[in-house]
């Protein structure tokens, strides 16, 4: 791995990646990764964890060819420098903000979308002009093999690498000097990443979990309301880290939410999920064992079967869930949709306030008043009023978390800037030496008060403040 990175760090200093038809020729050759191999991915992510097509097929193949097409329908302009404002002494110069590479970057990849999370960041770093390292998840391993096997016959092996690591070399893959690091996992392991980071003062993105809640309030259309929440939450089988996690509502909205919440599972995935082919399973048995423990929280009030054999678990709603059960200990991450009862808005805030940042939140509410107050009193990475999940496809929204949910932003433009260091850049005119006179020694109190002059920045409104002041 080593040597990987040494191969890489001598192409990044040719400067080989800088050219923008470079960058423009390796994103085609994604865009024909993910056309040419379309049912490698569609297979692989099927043996991984019973993805359904339609889900592989919107999440990890169409997503991503938006951010793609967006990036190369743009890249030109993102890449130009920046011409900025200069203040008097600097009217003949060029002042401008330079958009470079870092240089080698590392890629993490989780499991929950092993495509489309490794690739959304790779779009980003190779339009920014980086050589990348990406490391796919081991645990989906049948994805993990097109990846590894199938990518580098797109791209350029002396720019680009995928490596396949477990826990041990991944933390070996660390050792190595990278000029950037994006990881995108549990905060747990995004800690272990920081540490590692930081003895080489690599600056790091973190895009982590956390607990996602959902208030809904009593005005609003309950029908509509269960059929987003449902789909947020049991898309992938719960395995989403946007997915929302637990319900704020009213007992009286419990009582009604209950059957639309049936009826809507009902509606998506039949009478018996089971047999749906529209309902993923859990990825792996450690995963399967960990949720599983969770349905003891609360009451089962809908599902609550599991086939351990099949790693299934059934679309679940707990009701009267109480804030110390298991369930609201940890982020769910499969399934399961806990509902604790709330008194009120202000009971549902004070309740998100207590808890770590999360990476979305979620408001349903006939009244705009209430979705607003909701996003003016909380804080969270994202934020949703009357659905779920639907604002991390936007490539117009960054995307990222605050706090124990992570720090750095991405998708569409904000991966290019991640990917980029703004450098600072003044070009001087060699000539017109007078001008410069005034900061140069030996010093006096005319050359002070002509440089505060050529130099100071005015308060805009500060006069006419002081004059009505002494009126």
């Amino acid at each position: 791995m080593g040597r990987v990175a040494v191969r890489l760090r001598a192409a990044w200093l040719s400067g080989k990646t800088r050219p923008m038809e470079y960058r423009v020729a390796q994103l085609e050759a994604l865009g024909r990764f993910l056309d040419e191999k379309k049912q490698d991915i569609l297979e692989a992510t099927a043996s991984d964890m019973r993805k359904p097509s339609f889900e592989a097929y919107f999440s990890e193949i169409l997503l991503c060819k938006n951010k793609l097409n967006d990036t190369l329908n743009k890249l030109g302009t993102w890449m130009k420098d920046e011409h900025v404002e200069k203040n008097l002494v600097t009217q003949l110069d060029s002042v401008f903000i330079r958009k470079d590479p870092y240089g080698v970057v590392l890629i993490i990849a989780p499991w929950n979308y092993p495509i489309h999370l490794f690739l959304v960041p790779l779009i980003g770093a190779i339009a920014a002009g980086n050589c990348v390292i990406v490391k796919p998840s081991e645990i989906t391993k049948n994805t993990e093999r097109v990846v590894a096997e199938v990518l580098p016959c797109y791209l350029d092996n002396d720019c680009f690498a995928v490596v396949t690591a477990g826990v041990e070399e991944t933390t070996k893959l660390l050792e190595n000097k990278f000029d950037y690091i994006f990881f995108t996992g549990s905060p747990s392991v995004g800690r272990i990443v920081m540490t590692a980071a930081a003895k080489h003062l690599t600056p790091v993105t973190l895009e982590l979990g956390g607990k996602n809640p959902c208030y809904v309030s009593d005005s609003c259309e309950v029908q509509n309301v269960a059929r987003r929440v449902a789909w947020g939450r049991f898309f992938n089988a719960g395995q989403t880290c946007v997915a929302p996690d637990y319900i704020l509502c009213s007992v009286e909205m419990q009582e009604k939410l209950l059957p639309a919440l049936r009826e809507a599972i009902t509606e998506f995935y039949g009478p018996n999920p089971q047999e749906s082919p529209d309902f993923a399973r859990i990825v792996g048995d450690k995963q399967f064992q960990r949720v599983q423990a969770l349905l003891s929280s609360g009451r089962v009030a809908i599902g609550g079967q599991t086939d351990e054999q099949e790693r299934y678990i059934a679309p679940t709603v707990l009701a009267d869930v109480q804030p110390s059960d298991p369930a609201m200990q940890e982020e769910i991450f499969g399934p399961i949709l806990p509902i604790v009862v709330v008194a009120s808005m202000d009971e549902a805030i004070d309740f998100i306030n207590a808890r770590m940042r999360p990476l979305a939140l979620y408001v349903f509410s006939s009244d705009s008043k209430v979705v607003k107050e909701v996003l003016e009193r909380t804080s969270s990475g994202g934020f949703c009023g009357n659905d779920t999940v639907m604002h991390v496809t936007l490539t117009s929204l960054p995307f990222g978390g605050i706090g124990n949910s992570g720090f750095g932003k991405y998708h569409g433009k904000f991966t290019f800037d991640t990917f980029t260091h703004l450098r600072s850049c003044l070009h001087r005119n060699m000539g017109l030496e007078a001008i410069n006179a005034l900061r140069y020694p030996p010093y006096s109190q005319q050359k002070l008060g002509l440089l505060t002059a050529t130099f100071e920045i005015k308060r805009k409104g500060m006069l006419s403040t002081a004059m009505f002041s002494s009126m």
